[in-house]
C-alpha cells in the first residue's frame, strides 16, 4: 500500500509507512494545545461577573461566542487541512490560540475600563474559536493520516482521550492559578500551552493530503449529515451533565456533584483505551447503535435515580456509551467523501458536535424550568435512542 506520509522539507526524504498507532507527538501536541480551551473556562466567568461587574447574561454571551466562531470557521479549517495538510492547520490554530491568550492577558491588566476589558475578552474568544476550529480539525486529520484510513476509528479514539484529558486537567489548573496568583498568571498559561503545542508539532512528520477533486464545504455537509445528526443526538446527554448536574444534585440535597464528570470520564476513557479500534474492526454503525443505546440507559438511570450513588452510576454508564460514538460515526463519515476531502469532512463532522452543545443547553434549560432538572436526562435518553435508531437504519441500508 503506498504511503501518504512525507517528511517535511528540512527532514529526511524517506517516506515512512503508516503507523500502527497515532504518532505520540501528534497526541501530545493536541493535549497541550487543548489545555488552552480548558484553562479559561472556570476563570473568565468569575472575572467578567465579579471583577468587571457584568451580568450573568453577559457572561453567557462572552463564553458562548467562541462556539459561534468555531462553527462558522469549520469550513475554512477543513479547506486548510485538505489543501496543506493537518499539520499546517494545527500549527495555525495553535498560533491563533496563543494570540487569544495574549488578548485575555491584556484584558486582565489593571487600569483598563470594564468596557475595554470586556471588548478585549470578546475579541479573544472569537480568536479562540477560530484557533480551536483549525487546531482540532488539523490534529484529528493529521492523526488519521499518520495511521491511514483503515485505523481512523482508533485514531479518533486517542485524539478524543487527549482532548478530554486536557479539559479535565486544564479547568482545575486554571482555577488554581486564578485563586492563587490572579487572572494574569492564569492567562499566561493560556499562552504557554499552545506555544508548547507548536514546539512539539514543528518537529513531527507531516502527512500529505491525498490528491483529487475537492468538494465545496456545503456538499461535504450534505454527504455526512446523517452521521453528524447522530453525533448531535449523542452530545445532548453530555451537555446535560456539564450544564445541569450540579443544579440537579443540589435540588436533591446530594453533595457529590463534583464526582459526576469524574464518573463520566472513567467510563469514557476506559472504553476508548480498551475498545478504541472496535469501529475499524466491526463497522461504525453497529458500534454507534449499541453505544447510543448504552448512553440512553445511563441517562435514564440519572433521571430515575433515588440516590446520588445511582445518579453517579448513570453518569458512568453515560460515559461508557458516549465513548465510541464519535469515532464510530466518524469512520462512516470519512467513507462518504473522496480522500481529498477528509479534512473538510472532519471539520463538518465536529461542527455537528458544536451545534449539539450550543443548542441543547438552552433547550434543556427550558425543559428544566418546566418539568424539573430530572427531565433533562429523560430528554437526553430520548435523544440517544433516536440516535441509536438512526444508526440502526443506516446500518440496515448499508447491508
Amino acid at each position: 500500500m503506498p504511503a501518504l506520509a512525507v517528511k517535511d522539507a528540512q527532514q529526511s526524504d524517506t517516506v515512512p509507512q503508516f503507523l500502527s498507532r497515532p504518532a505520540p507527538g501528534i497526541i501530545a501536541a493536541l493535549f497541550c494545545g487543548y489545555l488552552a480551551v480548558g484553562l479559561p473556562l472556570p476563570v473568565l466567568p468569575l472575572f467578567i461577573h465579579d471583577k468587571l461587574g457584568f451580568s450573568t447574561l453577559v457572561v453567557g454571551l462572552v463564553i458562548g461566542i467562541q462556539f459561534l466562531a468555531t462553527v462558522l470557521t469549520r469550513g475554512y479549517a477543513g479547506r486548510v487541512t485538505d489543501q496543506h495538510g493537518g499539520k499546517r492547520s494545527a500549527l495555525q490554530g495553535a498560533a491563533i490560540g496563543a494570540l487569544a491568550g495574549l488578548l485575555y492577558l491584556v484584558a486582565s491588566l489593571p487600569g483598563l475600563s470594564p468596557g475595554l476589558s470586556l471588548t478585549l475578552l470578546v475579541v479573544g474568544r472569537l480568536a479562540a474559536g477560530l484557533g480551536e476550529s483549525q487546531f482540532v480539525t488539523g490534529c484529528v486529520s493529521w492523526s488519521i493520516a499518520s495511521v491511514g484510513p483503515q485505523r481512523a476509528g482508533m485514531s479518533m479514539s486517542w485524539t478524543g482521550i487527549a482532548m478530554f484529558a486536557a479539559l479535565a486537567i486544564g479547568a482545575p489548573v486554571g482555577m488554581l492559578l486564578y485563586q492563587g496568583y490572579g487572572l494574569a498568571v492564569a492567562m499566561v498559561a493560556c499562552i504557554v500551552a499552545p506555544l508548547a503545542s507548536i514546539a512539539i508539532a514543528l518537529r513531527r512528520t507531516s502527512y500529505a493530503t491525498p490528491a483529487g477533486p475537492r468538494l465545496p464545504f456545503h456538499k461535504v455537509v450534505g454527504q455526512i449529515w446523517r452521521e453528524g445528526l447522530g453525533l448531535t443526538l449523542q452530545g445532548v446527554g453530555l451537555s446535560g451533565l456539564t450544564a445541569f448536574a450540579s443544579l440537579y444534585f443540589a435540588a436533591r440535597h446530594w453533595n457529590s456533584a463534583g464526582l459526576v464528570m469524574t464518573a463520566f470520564g472513567v467510563g469514557f476513557i476506559a472504553v476508548r483505551v480498551v475498545f478504541g479500534s472496535l469501529p475499524d474492526k466491526t463497522g461504525g454503525y453497529r458500534v454507534a447503535q449499541w453505544s447510543l443505546a448504552i448512553e440512553a440507559v445511563g441517562q435514564a438511570m440519572i433521571w430515575s435515580a433515588p440516590t446520588d450513588v445511582m445518579a453517579l452510576a448513570g453518569a458512568l454508564v453515560t460515559g461508557l456509551g458516549c465513548a465510541l460514538v464519535f469515532p464510530a460515526l466518524g469512520v462512516e463519515a470519512l467513507k462518504r467523501v473522496p480522500p481529498a476531502n477528509r479534512g473538510s469532512a472532519m471539520g463538518a463532522f465536529v461542527a455537528f458536535l458544536d451545534i449539539a452543545y450550543g443548542v441543547s443547553g438552552p433547550v434543556a434549560g427550558v425543559i428544566a424550568g418546566q418539568f424539573g432538572y430530572a427531565a433533562v436526562y429523560l430528554f437526553g435518553a430520548a435523544c440517544a435512542l433516536a440516535g441509536a435508531a438512526l444508526a440502526g437504519a443506516a446500518r440496515g441500508a448499508q447491508s
